[in-house]
């Protein structure tokens, strides 16, 4: 993960418009009573997220956390995916990973790293986010996620580009994370 994110020209946003469709009429799925994948992500939908690195998974935990709990809300959903975009387009090079991290081998949520408790579950699951990697019953940028977040006055996306900056280095994260949160 050294490859540092290109500078994105204003091309590489033609996707998002596409994206909003997409997440607007699942929002309205769930709004109605759908619930699943299946049934709130339309199928037509599925091509588009496939070449921008995401899952009807990670859409649909999206749509429903921002339905039942008011947020996130599109721009930063919108933000998120940008970066895996870029990521899954430049260092995976449009190929998805087969590889799935188990929510049972991410540190506890109790684990600490330079007096930050959650700090090191959030860094493995963003990891794994930019790598395409998320166990579908997993979700960076999730209820527990956000509050750490906001503690730190970061956004979702904008941690998710300082680990992929980072590469392995947790104290970089660390130091971004320190100096954020003063």
């Amino acid at each position: 993960m050294t490859d540092k994110s290109p500078a994105q020209p204003p091309e590489a946003q033609s996707w998002i418009p596409q994206f909003r469709a997409c997440y607007d009429q699942a929002v309205r799925r769930f709004e109605r009573g759908h619930r699943g994948p299946d049934n709130v992500i339309a199928p037509e939908s599925l091509a588009l997220l496939d070449s921008i690195g995401t899952s009807a998974r990670e859409l649909y935990d999206f749509v429903e956390d921002l339905v039942e709990d008011g947020e996130p809300d599109f721009d930063t959903v919108a933000a998120i995916t940008a970066i895996r975009r870029a990521y899954f387009l430049t260092v995976q090079q449009g190929k998805p990973s087969s590889r799935r991290v188990p929510s049972a081998t991410l540190p506890s949520g109790y684990a600490e790293l330079g007096g930050y408790r959650w700090l090191p579950r959030i860094i493995a699951k963003a990891r794994a986010k930019l790598r395409g990697e998320l166990s579908p019953d997993m979700m960076f940028g999730c209820g527990a996620d956000r509050p750490f977040l906001r503690r730190v006055h970061m956004e979702p996306a904008e941690f998710l580009q300082v680990v992929w900056d980072a590469g392995t280095d947790d104290h970089q994260i660390l130091e971004a994370v320190r100096n954020r949160a003063k």
